[in-house]
């Protein structure tokens, strides 16, 4: 098996860690998974306008309550696996937490960890992103997978500012890193706090004659070395006596420090001899384990992609340097927008994204091609012809429905809750003009037999829900009678122009839109991958109108 690089993966995490990743092929994981809050904790998209709008998938919620297929099936896989202080750990908080779905997402991420270890080289690291909801029951998890003394630091980020609606409680701003190691032979690259003016004047108070900031250290071992106690006569004539401990430096050593003028002389023949260590020789402050220096991605940031865990690129750019080298591997198994693979891009790494939502997969495509625009890389999972849509719709209408509702940039209704549609599949939000947001209603149809009717029914649903436009999105081709019910619906104005009403897209027209002349298909089906070479016109915009009709052609 040869592990793949710069691709995103449209799947479970755990079949594609299994099926995809090499055994020790990888150089640095990053995981932020769900924490099991009793909220919609994967993709929430906020319109436009600020309205929050849940579009969770249900096979992702589905995963977290204890199923014969899923948590069930995942206990089994821990009991035979080699790991057996993992087994011993489950068994044991079983037998308290009992088939709760806590004990599932344990057991479901149990699992993970362990195929995470497994892919990690022996000089890899892993990093795992949560908040205090469970993160005492991950540590655990973890430090049976890694065992206790693989585990590093459990890094403090700062998050957001302080709550003003606390009143009974602490405010909770804080999230919780924990950093683990595959053996004793891992990577790892200094980082640095970079002072701040403040801090460089406070750290370094003295000015020399050339304009460097210094400071004096002291040269007392904090031990006692008998070996190091040795009176030193300096170049300005005094001789100096050790203190009791002795010296931090052997007498060659003070000597060439001697020489290149960097001994502080007391004013007083009784002070302490001292090194002088100059500001512009020290790239800053070495990291510590609480990071307050990382803001959270404010309401204007520009990286904002209105993704409600979305984390700071600066943050995934830290923990990157500081665990992998150019051209190493990162894998991120719940990349959510994709903040991972952009930190990883951006310096020079090698990435594998994973989720489990076409919405999160579609967002991280068109984020890469902003930022990077002559990026080049592989999607797999996901349809990229009408015969790989038409075995997706055969398979599971309901996934098709899903994936179809990603090509136009739609949130699925309701979360995408199955049976909750009530005519209404997703919405687009739209801006009418620079200040007012207005929606489309979205209709998917993933059937060979269409109608008349589903067109006047969306019709009717525009109305009643009181959106201005309707989208049809349909698999098989449209009717005669469909495509002049749809233009007799007439047209919306808004400040962009005037687009019909009710617009009807066919799957291969989306598909030509976002895999056409702009990249090179390798083959068919779903669970085969397309490169990607550069952005259609429809991945270059996002929620408007105009989107729809440059997809088409229009």
């Amino acid at each position: 098996m040869n592990t793949p690089d710069n691709t995103l993966f449209y799947g479970d995490n755990l079949d594609i860690l299994r099926n995809d990743i090499a055994d020790e092929s990888i150089d640095l994981v990053y995981l932020d998974p769900p924490f099991n809050s009793n909220a919609t904790y994967n993709v929430i998209f906020t319109s436009p306008g600020g309205d929050k709008s849940q579009a969770q998938v249900q096979a992702f919620k589905d995963s977290w309550n204890w199923e014969i297929d899923g948590a069930e099936r995942a206990y089994a896989d821990i009991l035979k696996s080699p790991y057996t202080d993992a087994a011993e750990l489950i068994v044991a908080l079983r037998k308290v937490l009992g088939t709760s779905d806590l004990m599932a997402y344990l057991a479901m991420m149990a699992v993970r960890l362990i195929e995470l270890h497994r892919v990690l080289k022996p000089t890899g690291s892993l990093y795992l992103h949560c908040d205090s909801t469970v993160s005492h029951y991950l540590k655990i998890l973890l430090d049976a997978v890694f065992t206790q003394k693989r585990f590093c630091a459990e890094i403090t980020w700062k998050r957001t500012t302080a709550h003003s609606n606390v009143y009974n409680s602490y405010g909770d701003v804080k999230d919780s890193i924990f950093y683990y190691r595959k053996t004793d032979k891992f990577l790892w690259n200094q980082n640095y706090h970079v002072w701040s003016a403040k801090d460089l004047q406070k750290s370094f108070p003295n000015v020399d004659a050339n304009g460097r900031r210094w400071r004096s250290e002291n040269l007392r071992n904090p031990g006692l070395r008998p070996n190091l106690k040795y009176q030193y006569t300096a170049s300005n004539g005094v001789t100096y006596e050790p203190h009791p401990n002795g010296w931090t430096l052997s007498l060659e050593k003070m000597q060439e420090l001697d020489r290149q003028g960097r001994l502080h002389f007391p004013n007083k023949i009784t002070g302490r001899l001292r090194k002088i260590l100059y500001a512009d020789e020290f790239p800053g402050i070495k990291l510590q384990n609480i990071w307050d220096d990382i803001p959270p991605i404010g309401a204007q940031a520009i990286e904002r992609l209105g993704y409600p865990t979305q984390k700071p690129v600066a943050l995934l750019e830290r923990i990157i340097a500081a665990s992998s080298n150019e051209g190493d591997i990162v894998l991120d198994p719940f990349c959510g927008c994709g903040t991972t693979v952009h930190a990883a891009q951006k310096l020079n790494r090698r990435w594998i994204g994973i989720d489990i939502t076409h919405l999160a997969v579609r967002l991280i495509e068109r984020r890469l091609h902003k930022a990077f625009p002559n990026i080049a890389f592989t999607v797999r999972g996901v349809p990229q012809d009408v015969g790989g849509a038409q075995a997706l719709a055969d398979a599971d209408k309901y996934q098709f429905q899903l994936w179809a509702l990603s090509l136009v940039e739609a949130q699925p209704f309701k979360g995408g809750v199955k049976g909750a549609d009530g005519g209404v599949d997703g919405i687009v939000w739209f801006y009418a003009d620079k200040k007012t947001t207005e929606k489309a209603i979205v209709s998917v149809k993933g059937g060979k037999n269409i109608s008349d009717t589903q067109v006047k029914d969306l019709i009717t649903t525009v109305e009643q829900t009181g959106a201005k436009m309707g989208f049809f999105v349909t698999l098989a081709p449209p009717t005669k009678p469909m495509m002049a019910r749809a233009a007799a619906a007439g047209f919306y104005k808004t400040d962009y122009g005037e687009y019909p009403k009710i617009q009807i897209f066919t799957v291969e027209e989306l598909l030509r839109g976002i895999f056409g002349s702009s990249s090179k298909a390798f083959s068919s089906g779903i669970t085969t991958s397309v490169m990607i070479t550069s952005p259609s016109p429809w991945l270059t915009q996002f929620h408007s109108v105009a989107a729809l009709e440059v997809a088409r052609g229009l």
